[in-house]
C-alpha cells in the first residue's frame, strides 16, 4: 500500500483546482490562505496555478554618472557585496545595471552596448574617423557606423563602397556630391539635424564648409555589420595603382599630366571651403538625380507627446533612403520610450545627449540591462521587447535607425489594449482599473507617472 503524505495531497488538490490566474482570483475566498503543510502556505498574493508572482520591487538605476557622489557598489537590496579588489571608476559609474543588475534580469545577453570612445581613432590632416562594427560590436550584424569630423574645408575623398550609407550631420554644415549609374549628378549642402543618403556604389564626396567655423561632424550609418570605412574604394588610391599607359589611354593625356596623382590614399585632407550651391556643379547633359540625395529633416517639426518629442524618417518622406529609416527622439527627465519591439529589422541606437537604460528581452526568460551615455551604441536585435528610459535629470536625445524603407514597431499596451479583455486578465490578472490605462493608439513615449 502506498501511503500519500497530507501536505502533498493538499498541494495537489491547490494545483488541480487552481487551473488559471483568472480561476484563482476569482476564488480568492476559499483559496486566499490554503495550507500546505505545517511550514508553507500558498496565498494569491505571492503565486498563480503553476509559478510565483512577480515581485513589486522598483528596480530603479541606483546611480546616475551626473549624481554629484555617486557610489557605485556590487549591491541591489540583500543581494551582492561591497568591492574589495580594483575596479574602474569610471566604467562602473557609467554601467550601474551591469554592477548591480534589476532583479529582473535574468540570463546572458550579447553585449548591446558600444562607445565610440572606446573605437581607436584614424587622425589624418583635415580631421579624423572612427567606426563600430562586428569587429568591436559581434551582436549587430546588420548595420555598422561610423563618426567623421572635417576641419572647415576638409574633404572626405572621391570614393564609394558596395554598400549605402546613411548620415545624420551632428554638427556644422557638409556639402555633398553624387554622380549616379545614368549620369546625373548631385550637389547638396546638409545642416545640423539633416541627413544624406547614397545608395550602393554610387560614387561621391564630402566637404566641410566654413559656415561653422569648427567644420562639422556626423554620423555614417552602413546596412552591413561587417563594413569597415577602412576599405573603401578611394578615387587617389586606385589612380595611384592603374599604369600610367592605360592612364593616358583613357584620359586622352600625356604622361606629365598625371604627375601630381597622390602615391597614397588621401581619405581625409585638407580643402578650401566650398563654393555655395549649385554654382560649382558642372552641368551633366543627363540632367540632375531623379530623387534628393540629402533630406533637410532638421526642418520637419516632431511630434509633441506627453513626455517629449518624435519625428520619423523613411523612404516616405525621403525617397531615396531605401535600406535605412530612422526616429529621432527626445525624452523628457523620467519618461519612457515605452514598450514595444520591431517586427522584421534590428534597431542601431546612437546616443546624443542625456543619459537613459534599457532592458532587451531575449525570449526564454533572457533579458539584460544596459545603461547609456551620449557617445554610446545600443543594438537590439528583431522581435527583442525592449524600452528606452530617461535615468538622468536633463533631456535624452537619441536615435532610433533601421535597415529598411519603412518604420515600424509594436507597441505593448496597445497590443494589449486591442486583445480581449478576458485574455489579458487571464495572463497577467490585471484588474479593470488597470485595464483601462492601456492605451489602444501607440503612444511612443509616456511620460512620468
Amino acid at each position: 500500500m502506498i501511503t500519500v503524505p497530507f501536505g502533498l495531497t493538499s498541494l495537489l488538490f491547490v494545483t488541480m483546482c487552481s487551473a488559471a490566474p483568472a480561476l484563482l482570483a476569482a476564488s480568492s475566498t476559499t483559496q486566499a490562505n490554503m495550507t500546505v503543510n505545517a511550514t508553507q502556505t500558498i496565498s494569491t498574493a505571492d503565486a498563480t496555478a503553476t509559478v510565483p508572482f512577480i515581485s513589486t520591487d522598483l528596480n530603479e538605476v541606483l546611480w546616475n554618472s551626473s549624481d554629484a557622489q555617486p557610489d557605485p557598489q556590487a549591491i541591489r537590496g540583500s543581494l551582492g557585496a561591497t568591492i574589495l579588489g580594483p575596479t574602474d571608476d569610471f566604467i562602473t559609474v557609467e554601467n550601474a545595471d551591469l554592477l548591480a543588475p534589476p532583479t529582473t534580469d535574468n540570463g546572458f545577453t550579447q553585449n548591446a552596448k558600444w562607445p565610440f570612445s572606446l573605437s581607436k581613432n584614424r587622425l589624418q590632416t583635415g580631421g579624423w574617423s572612427r567606426q563600430e562594427n562586428v569587429n568591436v560590436m559581434p551582436f549587430a550584424t546588420k548595420m555598422a557606423g561610423v563618426n567623421m569630423r572635417l576641419t572647415a574645408g576638409s574633404i572626405r575623398e572621391l570614393h564609394w563602397h558596395t554598400t549605402a550609407e546613411w548620415a545624420y550631420v551632428i554638427k556644422g554644415t557638409t556639402q555633398v556630391t553624387a554622380v549616379d549609374t545614368n549620369g546625373r549628378n548631385f550637389i547638396g549642402t546638409v545642416e545640423a539635424g539633416d541627413l544624406w543618403y547614397f545608395p550602393p556604389g554610387i560614387p561621391h564626396s564630402l566637404q566641410a564648409t566654413a559656415d561653422d567655423p569648427d567644420g562639422s561632424e556626423f554620423l555614417l550609418i552602413f546596412p552591413d555589420g561587417d563594413f569597415s570605412d577602412d576599405s573603401t574604394f578611394l578615387l587617389t588610391d586606385w589612380m595611384s595603382h592603374v599604369p600610367v599607359d592605360v592612364l593616358t589611354k583613357n584620359f586622352q593625356s600625356s604622361p606629365a599630366a598625371f604627375a601630381h596623382i597622390p602615391a597614397e590614399q588621401l581619405y581625409i585632407f585638407p580643402g578650401t571651403p566650398p563654393a555655395d550651391g549649385n554654382s560649382s556643379l558642372p552641368v551633366s547633359p543627363n540632367g540632375l538625380v531623379e530623387n534628393s540625395l540629402s533630406f533637410a529633416f532638421s526642418k520637419v517639426a516632431p511630434t509633441q507627446l506627453n513626455g517629449g518629442t518624435v519625428k520619423i524618417v523613411d523612404s516616405r518622406s525621403f525617397p531615396v533612403s531605401t535600406a535605412i529609416a530612422a526616429a529621432d527622439i527626445f525624452l523628457e527627465p523620467g519618461a519612457i520610450r515605452e514598450l514595444h519591439w520591431h517586427p522584421t529589422q534590428d534597431e542601431w541606437g546612437f546616443f546624443m545627449a542625456g543619459e537613459g537604460r534599457v532592458t532587451i528581452f531575449a525570449s526564454q526568460s533572457i533579458s539584460g540591462t544596459f545603461n547609456y551615455v551620449a557617445g554610446d551604441i545600443a543594438y537590439i536585435p528583431a522581435g527583442m521587447g525592449h524600452y528606452v528610459e530617461n535615468t538622468g535629470n536633463t533631456t535624452l536625445h537619441f536615435l532610433e535607425i533601421f535597415n529598411t524603407d519603412k518604420f515600424e514597431d509594436i507597441s505593448l499596451s496597445t497590443w494589449l489594449a486591442l486583445t480581449p479583455v478576458d485574455l489579458v486578465k487571464a495572463h497577467l490578472g490585471f484588474d479593470d482599473e488597470t485595464i483601462s490605462h492601456l492605451f489602444k493608439t501607440e503612444q511612443t513615449i509616456i511620460g512620468p507617472a
